[in-house]
């Protein structure tokens, strides 16, 4: 049977339908969202409820330390492991989260891409997102199509790959392995119109504040973690932060973190169009 994949951009119902589902199915929600991985941080990224968890079983939620590091190959060695646990307890795995790595390095596997050069790296970091850009252009003109002008941490890792291995990112993405394949799932995106997901987006935001977003943000900081560690970037972790730290007012904090997750919702909508056109479509609202 295949296992059950829901996906979609942030604010948009995704853990409220894993939640009925799992119900529905005798099921078990395995979490796919890389910021819901750490334990320090259950009312920034709207974490399921207590109840939610009482309700069905819910796995990989709250499981990394702050200082932790989780990529897309370690969660899916762990999606993976959860998966047979599930299957071997009668229920059915659902997967729900909106980190298209993850989800990509599950179903499809992960690219064999060599270690990268150091000197190569170092020698592309230091490059402003225009001069990457243009770099790009000229070594991998197929990823600079692809890729938005913008996109600086993107179009830095395709220039370092082609730069550092002599093959661009998208052929050794053709190498893929390891993934539980394409017909292994059933795939959901599930999304809304752009206005209510921005209305949903800034409703949330209140509500974590109501909740006590601020005394989390002000915990998390007193760990002395480093500004580079994945649970500080988390959606309104950095904005809260520079507002408990004083550089700003707390309505212009929520502004930008609003302006963050919208943008973030965007993004995942841009790459749910683009890598998932075959799946099924659940448009809410």
């Amino acid at each position: 049977m295949r296992i059950t994949v829901l996906t979609g951009p942030t604010a948009g119902g995704k853990s409220a339908l894993a939640l009925t589902l799992a119900a529905r199915m005798n099921g078990v929600v395995i979490n796919a969202d890389a910021s819901q991985m750490y334990r320090d941080l259950a009312i920034v990224t709207a974490r399921p409820s207590p109840a939610d968890t009482a309700a069905v079983p819910h796995r990989l939620y709250g499981v990394l330390a702050g200082d932790d590091v989780c990529n897309a190959a370690r969660w899916a060695d762990l999606a993976k492991a959860e998966i047979a646990a599930a299957r071997a307890a009668g229920l059915h795995p659902i997967i729900v989260g909106g980190t298209g790595l993850y989800l990509a390095a599950l179903v499809h596997g992960l690219a064999p891409v060599p270690a990268i050069d150091e000197a190569v790296r170092a020698e592309v970091r230091v490059l402003a997102t225009a001069a990457a850009r243009a770099a790009l252009e000229r070594e991998d003109p197929a990823a600079a199509a692809r890729l938005m002008p913008a996109d600086r941490q993107r179009t830095l890792r395709a220039l370092e790959v082609v730069r550092s291995t002599g093959q661009t990112l998208a052929a050794w993405q053709q190498q893929r392995e390891g993934g539980l394949g394409p017909a292994a799932v059933q795939g959901l995106v599930v999304d809304r119109p752009r206005a209510e997901l921005h209305a949903r987006a800034q409703s949330r935001l209140a509500a974590m504040l109501a909740a006590g977003a601020l005394a989390e943000v002000s915990a998390l900081l007193a760990l002395g973690l480093p500004a580079g560690a994945p649970v500080m970037k988390a959606l309104a972790v950095p904005q809260l932060a520079a507002h408990l730290a004083g550089a700003c007012s707390l309505d212009a904090a929520l502004a930008e973190a609003l302006a963050a997750t919208r943008q973030y919702q965007k993004r995942q909508q841009t790459w749910s169009r683009n890598q998932l056109a075959d799946w099924q479509q659940a448009q809410l609202g």
